[in-house]
């Protein structure tokens, strides 16, 4: 979710749910070790249950970054082994570091001895053409001698070689039997599956095989997919907004970033898909995609997407 999961969007969706955890965008720990790049940790305290994804393969430099990382208040520190875009597998981190296992030992055992926080992985099922349950059990084994017991496993291989990273997240084909058999086989590690997932039925069917659930894509362009969450899995007995509610809760939150010279463009590009299938869906996007993107755009942009919501949701009823 590089370039996606901000804080202005991490925001957003933690109106839509309150106890369902959020996972920072992967931040390289060079930048925060090397960089002081700390404008990349920023976050709101209403944000938490929140964990910071990291990216590396330097055991030093990751464990710094996470110990900066507890510092700042995140509630996990994860290390993506999962990503396979070019840009990280040139510096060599990602998903080609699950070729790797005894590295990626060293860089989690290394970051445990600097934090108090879980320390967790999230890695894909294997790498290019290499489709054996042994390489991922190999993997799994070995990086879980570091003390790790939380595995987020992606049931897709990352082909490193041929795709772009588009089509890492759809043409090497979903094995989520391949996921479940390694909960079988380690019952005691907490083994959270992600992947293609997009309805409740799909939550509810891989919750009999695993311990979690990752939900990506489909939460970023249907983000009220998240609304139920709280109910069904965290037995939160609040009701859930709708999402008119969503969009006016936003709106002090959107003047306040404002008023900081933050380009509405970049707090309205996570809201898009909160209207998904929805009456006036198409104009609420059409709007702000039009309009958001004004140097001077204010919250009244917002505002009159949300009225041309309010007239067609009239009109249908």
């Amino acid at each position: 979710m590089m370039d996606w999961t901000d804080h202005h969007c991490r925001y957003f969706l933690r109106l839509i749910s309150k106890h369902t955890l959020l996972y920072t965008e992967m931040v390289n720990a060079k930048a925060i070790v090397l960089g002081k790049a700390l404008h990349l940790l920023k976050y709101n305290q209403s944000e938490h249950p929140l964990a910071l994804q990291l990216g590396g393969n330097e055991p030093d430099i990751l464990a710094q970054a996470a110990s900066i990382g507890a510092e700042f208040g995140y509630d996990e520190v994860n290390l993506n082994v999962g990503c396979p875009s070019d840009r990280v597998q040139s510096g060599f981190f990602g998903a080609c570091l699950m070729q790797k296992p005894e590295l990626v030992h060293d860089c989690i055992a290394a970051m445990q001895r600097e934090v108090s926080i879980p320390v967790t992985v999230k890695c894909r099922i294997g790498i290019d053409r290499e489709e054996s349950y042994d390489f991922l059990r190999h993997f799994i084994v070995t990086v879980a001698e570091s003390g790790c017991t939380t595995f987020i496993v992606h049931a897709r291989n990352a082909w490193l070689d041929g795709l772009s990273p588009k089509e890492n997240r759809n043409i090497p084909p979903l094995r989520y039997d391949i996921v479940y058999q390694l909960k079988q086989e380690f019952p005691e590690f907490e083994i959270i599956i992600n992947g293609g997932i997009k309805t409740y039925d799909d939550c509810d069917l891989h919750l009999q095989q695993v311990d979690g659930v990752m939900i990506g894509r489909e939460a970023y362009h249907n983000p009220y997919i998240l609304s139920e969450m709280d109910q069904r899995y965290f037995s939160a007995k609040q009701n859930f907004d709708s999402r008119i509610n969503i969009v006016e809760k936003m709106l002090p939150y959107i003047k306040q970033q404002r008023e900081q010279d933050i380009f509405l463009k970049h707090i309205t590009r996570h809201i898009l898909g909160l209207f998904h299938c929805e009456p006036g869906a198409r104009s609420w996007r059409r709007h702000l995609s039009e309009n958001a993107v004004k140097h001077d755009a204010g919250v009244e942009v917002v505002e009159q997407a949300l009225e041309f919501v309010h007239l067609q949701q009239k009109e249908e009823d």
